[in-house]
């Protein structure tokens, strides 16, 4: 039974609210890796490059840890409780991001400084690979069916609007401080006042209640059969094709979104290349991304009209064309056309992006759904988002950015093939789906 219509706008607020902190504290570190921590982490004599590669080596590590997190907060998911997963996911991030943020340089503790560091995102990978599970299905499991796509692009949204509110963040910071005290002490602000995830945490602690689906699950099966002993194996065993498949059809998102707000960044300032400010590329970075906010809504909207896969692909098919004008735009070096660029991507995303955690929903049954979708999400993530940047600076500095824009077009096949091959999903009672 669906929420009522009050009580699912606060759900949905809520779910809204929590990944977009949680999201936040995870975009802030990409941000920092692409202008801070090449710097001051790791040794100063090293070439600009290797520093910069070492700094998003360190940003992948969060990717690595998600499918590690997917896989144990889907199993507490489907044995405890959504709401149960997702609180301590929040309050894990907000304590990392927080040490972070009060972390030492190279220059004060030597090598233990990227140890740390490596060491703390891993655990921002492990909470953001449990939050987005909860968060999703917090809305997306108490929505009516007609309306799954709609609500769901609330869990959504908490990317975009993390990636705004870290953005903001910075450009308030690098515009308030100069560079060598943005160097010392400024980039450290943003980090700190991921604090407020913990608080926002305990009211979702203490005022939400967890999913009717969840509920229902629980008062009308046997304990044995409500509480699998290993959801994370039986998901694997029962859905290993539409795990497989839910994760290559998030490659093409994964691999274009982090290009666009992390890699566009340094490609941007590089001093080398098109060498402009920190603020300008922050600025095109922040303003594109508004875009996608609605266009997530619009798309998830559609689907829940007209199905999920067919926004999908047409989403794949855009987005892997606008990867070969997005360059030359960029290229240019005037802000308008960078905008543009970059707001033509986010948009493409958004096709794909909307629809997903409906889609993911409707795979798996109630008793392995966390699990299931967490995998197929957090699979995706790591090899689509993680390396991502990586990967585009290693081409770019040893070719050039067509090849970027080849990566792009590549991931994006690889998404359609998936959709291709992934069963339409029905829009029904989720407690029969199996």
């Amino acid at each position: 039974m669906a929420a009522s219509e009050k009580s699912m706008r606060r759900v949905a607020l809520t779910s809204l609210g929590g990944t977009s902190i949680e999201w936040y504290d995870f975009f802030i570190y990409g941000t920092a890796a692409a202008l801070i921590f090449p710097t001051l982490f790791f040794p100063p004599d090293i070439p600009v490059y290797v520093g910069l590669i070492a700094s998003f080596g360190t940003f992948a590590v969060g990717f690595i840890a998600r499918p590690v997190g997917g896989m144990l907060f889907g199993h507490f998911g489907d044995r405890l409780g959504r709401k149960a997963a997702l609180v301590t996911a929040m309050v894990m991030m907000g304590v990392a991001t927080t040490l972070i943020g009060l972390l030492p340089g190279y220059e004060t503790i030597g090598p233990f400084a990227p140890i740390f560091l490596i060491l703390l995102r891993f655990v921002q990978g492990l909470a953001v690979g449990g939050q987005w599970g909860g968060a999703m299905l917090l809305v997306t499991e108490s929505a009516p069916p007609e309306k799954r796509g709609f609500y769901g692009a609330f869990a959504q949204a908490g990317a975009p609007v993390g990636v705004i509110l870290a953005n903001i963040a910075f450009l308030i910071v690098t515009a308030s401080v100069s560079t060598e005290a943005l160097l010392d002490w400024g980039w450290r602000i943003p980090f700190l006042a991921s604090i407020i995830l913990i608080g926002l945490s305990l009211y979702v602690q203490l005022t939400l209640e967890d999913t009717p689906a969840f509920k229902e699950l629980i008062e009308s099966s046997e304990p044995s059969e409500a509480k699998p002993r290993s959801p994370v194996v039986q998901a694997i065993k029962t859905y290993p094709k539409e795990i497989t498949l839910a994760a290559g059809a998030f490659l093409g998102v994964q691999v274009t979104f982090y290009i666009l707000i992390v890699f566009s960044i340094s490609y941007g300032t590089d001093p080398l290349g098109l060498a402009l400010s920190k603020s300008d590329m922050l600025f095109a970075v922040l303003i594109s991304t508004i875009f996608q906010v609605p266009a997530l809504f619009f798309f998830a909207a559609w689907s829940d009209r007209h199905g999920r896969r067919g926004v999908y692909k047409w989403g794949a098919i855009v987005t892997g064309l606008w990867a070969f004008a997005m360059f030359p735009l960029i290229n240019t070096g005037s802000l308008p056309l960078i905008i543009l660029a970059l707001s033509g991507g986010q948009i493409a995303i958004a096709m794909m992006y909307g629809p997903q955690a409906a889609l993911l929903t409707e795979l798996f049954s109630t008793e392995v759904r966390y699990s299931g979708a967490s995998l197929g999400y957090q699979l995706g993530a790591i090899v689509g988002g993680g390396f991502a940047p990586i990967i585009a600076t290693s081409l770019v500095a040893f070719g050039s950015s067509v090849w970027v824009s080849g990566y792009i077009a590549l991931a994006c096949v690889l998404t359609y093939v998936s959709l291709v091959l992934l069963k339409e999903t029905p829009v029904t009672d989720l407690d029969k789906v199996a």
